[in-house]
C-alpha cells in the first residue's frame, strides 16, 4: 500500500517523537522502527528523516549527542526533550480528535444508504 506524502508528512513529527519516548536512538534505528510500526507500509529514507530530525532539534523538541556503536562507529543519537514531550502530548490530543472523526465518517460510509439517511 502506498501512503500519500501529505499523510506521511502530517504524521512524521508525532511518530518520531513517540518513538523517542522509548529512549534515545540513532537515525537508522528510527527508520527501522517506523517500518516495524507500520508493518512495512512506511519505508522512510534518510532524505526524509534527517531533515525532520534537524528541524525538531532546531525547535528544541529533540536533542542529539554523539555516541559510538558496538562496532566502533560514531553515531548521532537523538532524545526527546521536555518541550518535545509537551508537543507530543498536544499532538496526541489533536490526532485523537481527527481519528475519532474519521472513524465516525467511515462507519457511516459503511452502512447501507437507507440506514445512513435514517430510514432503517
Amino acid at each position: 500500500m502506498r501512503i500519500e506524502k501529505d499523510l506521511v508528512a502530517a504524521a512524521a513529527t508525532p511518530l518520531v517523537l513517540g518513538i523517542l519516548m522509548d529512549g534515545e536512538l540513532y537515525g537508522y534505528a528510527i527508520l527501522k522502527r517506523v517500518g516495524e510500526l507500520s508493518g512495512g507500509s512506511m519505508q522512510w529514507t534518510d532524505g526524509m528523516l534527517y531533515p525532520l530530525l534537524h528541524r525538531l532539534e532546531r525547535l528544541g523538541y529533540v536533542s542529539s549527542s554523539w555516541g559510538t556503536s558496538e562496532a566502533g562507529r560514531r553515531r548521532k543519537h537523538y532524545a526527546i526533550t521536555p518541550e518535545g514531550r509537551a508537543v507530543l502530548a498536544e499532538r496526541q490530543e489533536q490526532w485523537t480528535v481527527v481519528a475519532d472523526a474519521l472513524r465516525q465518517v467511515w462507519q457511516t460510509a459503511q452502512r447501507p444508504p437507507a440506514a445512513a439517511e435514517g430510514w432503517a
